[in-house]
C-alpha cells in the first residue's frame, strides 16, 4: 500500500502536465460548435483518484484528487503567465513596427494593420479592430480599449495618443515611439525582479515538498508512515494540520512574490 500510493499520485502529476492545457475541452468540436467532449488528457488523471480509492481508502483518493486540481491549477497558471510574457514581447515589435510605419508616412489605418500581424493575443485582435475601425472612421479609441489584454495599460495609452494626436492635427510616430520606449522599460524591470524571485519561490517550493521526503526517507527505514497517517486518528489530525500549515506557508510565499512584480 505505501507503495502504490506514491505511484498514483505520481501518476497523477504527469498525467496533468502531459495533458492539453485548458479545460480538456476538444478544441475542434468547439470551433465548429458542436457539442463539447472531454479529451482523454482531461479524463486521465481523475483515475488516480479513483485507484488511491480502491488501494487506500478514502482519505488517499481525497489526498490524491488534491493532487490532481493542485497540479491542474499550477499548469493553468503557468501556461497563462507564458502567454502573457509572449503577448507584451509581441506587443513590443508591435508597438516598434507601428512607430516605424507612421515614420515612413503610410496611414494610420494601414500601420495598426501591420502592427496587428506582429502583435498576438488579445492585443492583437484590439489593434486588428482599431485598424478595421480605422478604415471605416469608426471610433479607434474605443476598439483600442480591451480589459483582458497583458499590456491593457499600454493599448489604453495608444488610444488616449491616438485622440489627442487626432484631435490636436500632431503626428503619431512620436507618441507610440514613447509609449514603445516606456514598455520596453517595464520589461526590463520585469524581467529584473523576476529573476531576483527565482531563489525564493525554489525555496518555497522545495520547503513545501520536504514532508514528503520525509515520509518517503521513514518509508526506506522501515517504518509505515503512509499506514499511521492515513489509517489513525493521530495520523489524520496531523496530516490535516500538516496540509494546513503548508498550504499557508505556499501562498503565503505566492503573495509575497506576486507583490514585488510590477
Amino acid at each position: 500500500m505505501s507503495t502504490w500510493l506514491p505511484a498514483a499520485l505520481a501518476a497523477a502529476a504527469a498525467g496533468v502536465l502531459t495533458g492539453v492545457p485548458g479545460a480538456g475541452v476538444s478544441r475542434l468540436a468547439v470551433l465548429r460548435g458542436s457539442r463539447a467532449v472531454p479529451s482523454v488528457s482531461a479524463i486521465v488523471p481523475w483515475l488516480a483518484p479513483v485507484a488511491a480509492l480502491m488501494i487506500a481508502g478514502p482519505t488517499a483518493a481525497l489526498l490524491a484528487a488534491g493532487v490532481v486540481l493542485l497540479v491542474r491549477r499550477t499548469a493553468t497558471a503557468r501556461r497563462r503567465r507564458a502567454e502573457a510574457a509572449t503577448e507584451r514581447a509581441r506587443a513590443l515589435d508591435a508597438l516598434s513596427l507601428l512607430a516605424a510605419e507612421l515614420g515612413s508616412g503610410r496611414t494610420a489605418a494601414d500601420s495598426l494593420g501591420a502592427a496587428a500581424g506582429v502583435a498576438t493575443g488579445p492585443s492583437g485582435e484590439a489593434l486588428a479592430a482599431a485598424a478595421a475601425t480605422a478604415r471605416l472612421g469608426g471610433d479607434v479609441v474605443g476598439a483600442l480599449r480591451v480589459e483582458d489584454s497583458a499590456v491593457s495599460r499600454e493599448l489604453r495609452a495608444l488610444a488616449a495618443c491616438w485622440q489627442v494626436c487626432v484631435e490636436a492635427g500632431s503626428g503619431l510616430a512620436a507618441a507610440v515611439q514613447r509609449l514603445e520606449e516606456g514598455l520596453r522599460a517595464a520589461e526590463t524591470q520585469r524581467r529584473a525582479v523576476a529573476a531576483e524571485l527565482a531563489g525564493p519561490r525554489a525555496t518555497g517550493q522545495l520547503l513545501a515538498v520536504l514532508p514528503l521526503a520525509g515520509i518517503g526517507l521513514a518509508a526506506a527505514l522501515g517504518a509505515h508512515p503512509v499506514r499511521l497517517v492515513l489509517h489513525t486518528t493521530l495520523g489524520l489530525v496531523c496530516l490535516a494540520v500538516g496540509l494546513a500549515l503548508d498550504g499557508l506557508g505556499v501562498l503565503w510565499t505566492r503573495r509575497l512574490a506576486r507583490g514585488a512584480v510590477p
